[in-house]
C-alpha cells in the first residue's frame, strides 16, 4: 500500500527528509511512498495519485543509504520526470530494479560500501516549473559557509542535475547582498534572495549545510523538490574563518614529536597564566589585560598531536606592550620564527591594539616606566623567586608515595598558587633577553660594522656561570675516572648490558659513584624532552648518561675542561658609543645566562608536578579507574584534579584515556604537519596541511651546501653522525652531531661532539645557548638537514657564517 508522509523515518534518506520537511511547511509538493518490502499494486497507486492531485508525476528512489551525510548515492538510481498516469506502476518497478544496475554497484565499491537492498520510491506530484535548478546553502567548492550558490535553468532542472547544461549561477551572501549574477538572468533578483532563503532556511532547519533541489511555477510560487546534506563539506575549511599561523620554530625543542594530553593541557594552562602575569608586571593597564582575556588560552594549540604556537596570539599578546613594531622582530629573533605573519593578519592585530591617543599616550608612559623599574629591580627579584621555588620545592614531610590523592592535589595547587601563576622573574628577565639580544646585535651592525650579524653569537660566547654547560663537564670528570677501569669502561658503553648491572659495577668504584649519585641529585631532573610530563627522567633511568660516560671514556681523549676567556669587545673611538655598547653587551650576557639558569629551575618544577601527576596516576589505577598508571598521560590536567575536587564530567577515565591512546597511535606512525602552516576555521577540517610559502621545507641548495644561523663561531671538519634517537645514540671522534632539535636531555652527547648541526631551534635557544658556554661550534635552524645529510657524511660547517658545506657523501665511496 502506497504510505503518505509522516513521521516514522521509514521512506529512505529523500522520503524521511521530505517528510520531516513538509511536517515543518516547507513548500513540497504532494507525495507518497511504496517502501521495499511492499508489492505494488495498480488499483492501491491510482487512489493514491487522485489523493495527491496532478495531471504528471515525478518518480524517483529514496534508498535508506540515500541522500545521507555520508554517501549522497546521487544520480545512481533512475529518476523519471512527466510521468503519466497509466505509466506510473512501470516506472516504479524500473526505479527498484535501478538499485541492482552497473553504476550502483561500481559506487558501492568506490566508497567501499555494501550494495543497497531495493529503495522506498517516492510519487511526487510534478511541478511544470518556469526556471528551476539546484542551491546550495554553502559554497561547496570554496567552502565559505555564509554564501549561497544557485544553478538555475529554465524549465525542470533535470538537464542541470545531469550535467548536460550549466544553467546561469547566483551567489548570495548571507546578508541577502547579490555577489554574482548573469546580466540577462532566468531568475528575478526577488526570486533569487527568495531561493537563497529557502536554502538557507532548509541549513537551519536540519542543523547542517544543505544541497537542494527548487522550482518556480508559471504563477511564481517557489517550491521544495529536495534536501540533503551537502557531503563534501565536513572536510573543507572556509576561507572566511579566522586565519591562524602555527609554527613550531622554538616549542619544537621544548615539545618535539607527539605531545601526551596531560602534558598539553598542563602547558597550555601555563602558558595562559603565565604570560596574563607578565603583562601585569609589565604595567600593561588591566582594562587592556581584559580585552585580551581570550588571547592567553591560545598561545598554544595541539595540531595531530603536535604542539604549536599559535603566532597570532603571539602577536596579540605582544601588541598589548608599547614599541609593538620594534618588538615584534625582537620576539622573531628569539623565537626563531623565520618568516613573520600576513601583513592583513599583523594590520588587523595593530587596529585592535590601537585606542584613543590620550589613553595611549598614558598607557605608553606607564609601561615604559615599569619596564624601567623592573630593568632595575630584576636581581632583587630573580633572588625573591629563587627562594620561593627552594622553599616550595623543599622535600615534603610525608613522601609523594606515601600521600594520599587530596595530600598530592593540594600539593600541585600549592604550587600553582606559589610557583605556576607566579612565574615572574623569568618571564621579565626573558624579555629583556630578547630586547638585550636584539638591540646587541643591531649595535654591532650599526657602530661596528658586523655585516653578517654574528658578532653578538662571538661576544656572548663562554659568559660563564651557566648551569646547563656543568651536565657535560660532569661527564667528562666521569668519563676520565672511568677511563682507569677498562672493563669498566667496556660495560657502562655496551649497548646489552643491563642498567642494573651498570649501577651495580659501579658502586665498586667509590669516587666515581660519588660523582655519579652528586650528578642524579643535581641533574635527576633533566631528561630527552624533559617539558614531557611522560618522560622518564635521568634518576628514573640512568641507561643513556651511562653509556655516554662508558663510550667517551672508552675513546681515551677528552675535551678540555678549562674555560676559555671571553672574547673581547671590538674598541669603539667614541666615549659614550663605548659606554652604552659595554653596558648593552654587559646586560645581554647576564640576561642570558640567567635566562638558561632559570630554565633549569623550571625543570625542577615539572619534575615535582611530574612526580605529582605520576603518583596521582597510581591512586587511580588502584582504585580501577585506568587500566594501567601511565594511562593518567592520556587525560587531560583538570580531569585529573576533578576525580578528587568533584568538578568532572566523566566517570570511565578508562574508556576516555584508552581511545585517546589509540588516537595518538595514530598521530605518532602519520607523517606530521609542516613546521609552518596556515588554517581557517576548525583544524580538524583539514585532510592536510601545507606548508605556508616563503617557508618551504626543504631549502634551496645546489647539493653541496646548505646555510643556517649561526649560533656559534668556529669551524669545523669531520664526519656527521645523524641522531634521531638520543637514547642509543654513540658519537664516535671527531664526529659533528645531527639532530632535528634538541633540549636539556641531549647534553650527554656534547662532550664527545665536534659541532652541532640543529634542524631547529633560533639563537636564544638551548642548544645555541649551551653550544656557546662550551665552546662547541654551532648552527641552528637548518630546515631538513636530517634528510639532507646521512651518518657518515663529510662536511665543513662554519658556525659563524652558518654555512654547511658537504665535502664527501657517505655513499659515494
Amino acid at each position: 500500500m502506497p504510505e503518505f508522509p509522516d513521521q516514522s523515518h521509514r521512506f529512505g534518506g529523500k522520503g524521511n527528509a521530505l517528510a520531516d520537511l513538509q511536517s515543518a511547511d516547507f513548500p513540497v509538493p504532494d507525495w507518497f511512498a511504496i517502501l521495499p518490502q511492499e508489492s505494488i499494486d495498480p488499483g492501491a497507486i491510482t487512489d493514491a495519485l487522485k489523493k495527491i492531485g496532478g495531471v504528471q508525476f515525478a518518480v524517483r528512489s529514496s534508498g535508506l543509504a540515500e541522500d545521507g551525510a555520508a554517501h549522497s548515492f546521487a544520480g545512481q538510481f533512475d529518476t523519471f520526470l512527466h510521468v503519466e498516469k497509466p505509466e506510473v506502476v512501470e516506472k516504479i518497478e524500473a526505479v527498484r530494479s535501478s538499485a541492482r544496475s552497473e553504476s550502483v554497484i561500481s559506487y558501492c565499491w568506490e566508497q567501499g560500501i555494501d550494495p543497497p537492498g531495493a529503495p522506498a520510491v517516492i510519487v511526487q506530484r510534478m511541478i511544470n516549473p518556469k526556471a528551476a535548478g539546484v542551491a546550495f546553502s554553502a559554497d561547496p567548492v570554496r567552502g565559505e559557509r555564509g554564501l549561497s550558490v544557485i544553478a538555475a535553468v529554465q524549465g525542470t532542472g533535470e538537464k542541470l542535475v545531469s550535467g548536460e547544461v550549466d544553467g546561469e549561477t547566483w551567489e548570495i551572501d548571507r546578508l541577502g547582498n547579490v555577489r554574482a549574477r548573469p546580466d540577462q538572468s532566468i531568475l528575478t533578483e526577488a526570486e533569487g534572495l527568495a531561493v537563497a532563503k529557502l536554502s538557507a532556511d532548509c541549513e537551519l532547519h536540519f542543523g547542517r549545510p544543505q544541497d537542494i533541489e527548487w522550482a518556480v511555477d508559471a504563477s511564481g510560487k517557489l517550491w521544495l523538490l529536495q534536501s540533503r546534506p551537502i557531503t563534501t563539506l565536513a572536510k573543507q575549511p572556509d576561507p572566511t574563518d579566522l586565519l591562524r599561523v602555527w609554527d613550531n620554530s622554538n616549542i619544537a625543542e621544548s615539545y618535539g614529536g607527539v605531545t601526551t594530553p596531560l602534558t598539553f593541557s598542563f602547558a597550555r594552562r601555563i602558558y595562559e597564566s603565565v604570560y596574563r602575569e607578565f603583562c601585569r608586571l609589565m604595567s600593561v593597564p588591566a582594562s587592556r589585560i581584559a580585552r585580551a582575556d581570550d588571547v592567553f588560552p591560545q598561545m598554544l594549540g595541539l595540531i595531530r598531536g603536535r604542539t604549536y604556537y599559535n603566532l597570532g596570539s603571539w602577536y596579540r599578546v605582544l601588541a598589548l606592550l608599547p614599541g609593538f613594531q620594534v618588538n615584534r622582530n625582537f620576539m622573531e629573533q628569539m623565537m626563531g620564527v623565520k618568516e613573520p605573519l600576513p601583513g592583513s593578519l599583523v594590520q588587523s592585530i595593530i587596529e585592535e591594539s590601537k585606542t584613543n591617543r590620550i589613553s595611549d599616550t598614558l598607557a605608553l608612559i606607564r609601561t615604559c616606566f615599569g619596564l624601567i623599574r623592573r630593568q632595575l629591580g630584576l636581581p632583587r627579584q630573580v633572588r625573591e623567586f629563587q627562594h620561593r621555588l627552594n622553599r616550595s620545592l623543599a622535600a615534603p614531610p610525608i613522601a609523594l608515595s606515601r600521600m594520599s590523592g587530596e595530600e598530592l592535589v593540594a600539593h600541585y595547587r600549592e604550587l600553582e598558587r606559589q610557583l605556576l601563576k607566579r612565574w615572574d622573574a623569568p618571564l621579565v628577565n626573558d624579555f629583556f633577553a630578547m630586547i638585550f639580544y636584539g638591540v646587541l646585535r643591531g649595535l654591532c651592525g650599526k657602530w661596528i660594522g658586523d655585516q653578517a650579524g654574528t658578532l653578538q653569537n662571538e661576544l656572548l660566547a663562554n659568559t660563564g656561570g651557566i648551569i646547563s654547560a656543568e651536565p657535560p663537564r660532569r661527564i667528562i670528570r666521569m668519563a676520565k675516572l672511568a677511563a682507569d677501569s677498562p672493563e669498566l669502561a667496556t660495560l657502562l658503553a655496551s649497548p646489552t648490558a643491563g642498567e642494573r648491572e651498570k649501577l651495580a659495577a659501579l658502586k665498586k668504584h667509590e669516587k666515581l659513584q660519588q660523582e655519579f649519585e652528586s650528578y642524579l641529585n643535581e641533574f635527576g631532573d633533566r631528561c630527552l624532552e624533559e617539558l614531557k610530563l611522560e618522560s622518564p627522567t635521568v634518576r628514573d633511568h640512568s641507561a643513556t648518561l651511562l653509556s655516554s660516560i662508558g663510550a667517551l671514556a672508552l675513546r681515551g681523549t677528552f675535551p678540555a675542561e678549562s674555560i676559555i676567556s671571553q672574547t673581547e669587545a671590538p674598541r669603539i673611538e667614541n666615549p659614550l658609543k663605548r659606554w652604552i655598547f659595554h653596558y648593552v653587551l654587559n646586560q645581554t650576557r647576564e640576561k642570558v645566562r640567567c635566562r638558561e639558569n632559570l630554565r633549569f629551575e623550571r625543570t625542577r618544577l615539572f619534575g615535582r608536578v611530574r612526580s605529582i601527576l605520576r603518583e596521582l596516576g597510581k591512586r587511580l589505577y588502584a582504585d580501577g579507574q585506568l587500566n594501567a598508571p601511565e594511562d593518567v598521560f592520556y587525560l587531560e590536567l583538570q580531569e585529573i584534579l576533578a576525580a578528587w575536587e568533584g568538578t568532572g564530567t566523566v566517570l570511565d577515565y578508562a574508556k576516555l584515556a584508552d581511545q585517546r591512546r589509540a588516537e595518538f597511535k595514530i598521530y605518532q606512525l602519520e607523517s606530521p604537519p609542516p613546521d609552518r602552516f596556515q588554517t581557517h576555521g576548525p583544524a580538524h577540517r583539514y585532510r592536510e596541511f601545507v606548508a605556508s610559502s616563503g617557508s618551504p621545507e626543504i631549502p634551496v641548495y645546489d647539493g653541496s651546501s646548505l646555510k643556517g644561523t649561526g649560533a656559534c663561531p668556529g669551524i669545523r671538519t669531520g664526519k656527521v653522525r645523524v641522531v634521531l634517537d638520543p637514547k642509543t645514540a654513540r658519537l664516535e671522534s671527531g664526529e659533528i652531531l645531527v639532530a632535528l632539535q634538541t633540549d636539556p636531555g641531549w647534553v650527554v652527547l656534547f662532550p664527545a661532539a665536534s659541532g652541532l648541526l640543529v634542524e631547529r631551534g633560533s639563537l636564544l635557544s638551548h642548544s645555541a645557548i649551551v653550544s656557546r658556554e662550551l665552546r662547541l661550534p654551532c648552527i641552528v635552524s637548518l630546515p631538513n638537514i636530517t634528510g639532507i645529510l646521512k651518518t657518515g657524511d663529510v662536511v665543513q660547517m662554519d658556525g659563524s657564517t652558518g654555512e654547511v658545506k658537504i665535502l664527501e657523501r657517505a655513499d659515494a665511496s
